[in-house]
């Protein structure tokens, strides 16, 4: 049964020794959830491309603000931040556009106290995902950011998947051998899964979806997909079954062989 396939895949790859390469390893380098939850951001947000390049750049932005993230954003104003990043590219992301992102956060911590805060703030508990405090976390972000972030900020409107902004929730709240967590007050139950192109190609093989876009309908159908299977945790399979897109050692024949 393919559920017994997700668990053994399960048992076998949701291992710390399986995360690198991959943007969530930062995370581990930081104890306080004020800390994490601003390195989660910013690694999260910059999880497209090629990996290494994503970890090469998170890692210079993370050299930048220091063991004490938070203390970081308190202490630097948008125009010591934009010099500081002024060399700083990322695909479509600039050093500018970075220092707004970071300023967008460091409003959004002053309005709120946290970003959990902020995010649970427009969190509607009678829906069965996160989606509206998804939405609304990233229009507070937006609405605080000097100049548009750009890419670094969905715009859920537009209803793409909005993979990088599920990929944070998910290491923020679910807690386990691999994701951190940290935030307490949102059940794993209300997570969607971080949709992206190895994700979407692999749920059509598995008939999780038959939808001809990897958008948030269909990051939401698949989600619903995997709620059947899990449905406390319907994103539990998520990073077991990444690993087969993102590791040289590994690919999809080894799951679909088991």
């Amino acid at each position: 049964m393919i559920e017994k396939k997700f668990e053994l895949l399960y048992e076998k790859l949701n291992r710390r020794e399986f995360v690198h390469p991959d943007p969530l390893e930062f995370l581990y380098n930081y104890d306080d959830i004020k800390d994490r939850e601003i390195v989660g951001l910013v690694s999260a947000c910059l999880a497209y491309g090629r990996v290494g390049q994503i970890l090469n750049s998170v890692s210079s932005i993370l050299k930048y603000l220091g063991p004490r993230p938070s203390v970081y954003l308190e202490e630097h104003s948008f125009e010591t931040m934009k010099m500081s990043f002024n060399a700083f590219t990322h695909r479509f992301a600039t050093g500018e556009k970075m220092a707004a992102f970071l300023m967008g956060i460091k409003a959004v911590i002053r309005e709120f106290g946290s970003l959990e805060a902020c995010f649970n703030a427009g969190l509607d508990k009678t829906e069965h995902t996160v989606l509206s405090g998804l939405c609304f976390f990233a229009e507070q972000i937006r609405k605080y950011c000097p100049v548009c972030p750009g890419h670094l900020v969905p715009i859920p409107g537009r209803m793409s998947a909005c993979k990088r902004f599920n990929l944070y929730f998910r290491w923020m709240v679910r807690h386990d051998a691999v994701d951190p967590g940290g935030w307490e007050n949102c059940p794993p139950s209300k997570l969607i899964i971080p949709l992206d192109i190895h994700m979407y190609r692999l749920s059509l093989h598995l008939g999780l979806t038959k939808r001809r876009s990897a958008d948030m309908k269909t990051a939401l159908e698949i989600t619903r997909a995997f709620g059947k299977i899990s449905p406390q945790d319907p994103v539990r399979y998520d990073f077991s079954l990444t690993r087969l897109g993102i590791r040289d050692d590994l690919n999809p024949d080894f799951f679909l062989k088991m």
